[in-house]
């Protein structure tokens, strides 16, 4: 008998030392997104349950209670530069984003609180701002919570929320023109990025006296480059003098014959068709 029972207490002990805990997928999965934005990025964290048969809003997720935003842990954004939300200015950092859904709209909070993951460890005194967004009822029913970023333009882009046939949106915008004036005006200093300048400020509304100065410096810097004249006769064209855009781009294209760039031969003589004669 003591040996039987000395053979199953070893064997017991090599099932237990083997033993591995099992990894099973999550409820709700957690997603981060990285969006480039302006001249920084916007990162946003979150976890997504599914609708799975259930009553989302009014139920499972109550009306005129804060919300997380999200199953599991707390959902947080993540802003590499200056932001404005409904005109409140937020520096970059990490932020905590909660909600507060009703039926017909929902109450978007950025706390500074990053660690809310139930309605008690809320604290409304850690509010920097919040939004009033209108629900948009959907065509169509999203399974998986969604939260995405949408209609992105050089100085704006939205966050859209999105759960069974409820969406709402927040509006996050940003002084790109700001930045890229200060930006510009410091390079300047230093590397003389004549023509990148000279396109923003062409293509931004900014002085095109001073966009073709630039440009003209760009010709000068890279005498060979094609782009040059080819963006310089667009610039002309914008400033009214159709002539003088006329003959730089038939200067332009007869160096690109003699290159025999293929590329810039059918560009110029596209620009030069669409030209007033």
């Amino acid at each position: 008998m003591r040996k039987i029972f000395t053979g199953t207490a070893l064997l017991l002990l090599v099932i237990t030392g083997n033993a591995q805990t099992l990894k099973a997928p999550a409820p709700s999965s957690t997603q981060t997104i990285k969006q480039t934005f302006a001249l920084s990025s916007i990162e946003l964290s979150y976890s997504r349950p599914g609708v799975k048969n259930r009553k989302i809003f009014g139920e499972l997720v109550p009306f005129n209670q804060v919300w997380r935003t999200g199953a599991n842990g707390a959902t947080t954004l993540t802003f590499g530069d200056t932001v404005f939300i409904n005109g409140t200015k937020l520096a970059p950092g990490t932020y905590g984003l909660l909600s507060i859904p009703n039926e017909k709209s929902w109450t978007l909070i950025i706390s500074r609180q990053t660690n809310v993951t139930s309605a008690g460890a809320y604290r409304q005194d850690q509010d920097l701002l919040r939004y009033e967004a209108k629900t948009v009822e959907l065509t169509n029913a999203v399974e998986t919570f969604t939260m995405q970023f949408a209609n992105i333009k050089d100085g704006s882009c939205d966050l859209q929320i999105m759960w069974d046939k409820t969406m709402v949106t927040l509006p996050v915008t940003t002084n790109i023109e700001g930045s890229m004036l200060a930006q510009i005006n410091q390079v300047m200093k230093d590397s003389r990025p004549y023509y990148a300048a000279a396109m923003y400020y062409m293509n931004n509304g900014q002085d095109l006296n001073q966009a073709l100065e630039w440009m003209n410096k760009a010709i000068e810097q890279n005498p060979k480059d094609l782009r040059n004249p080819y963006q310089k006769a667009n610039l002309l064209v914008k400033m009214g003098k159709d002539a003088e855009a006329r003959t730089v781009a038939l200067k332009g294209l007869e160096t690109a014959n003699a290159e025999k760039n293929e590329n810039y031969i059918k560009m110029f003589e596209a620009q030069l068709k669409n030209m007033k004669k």
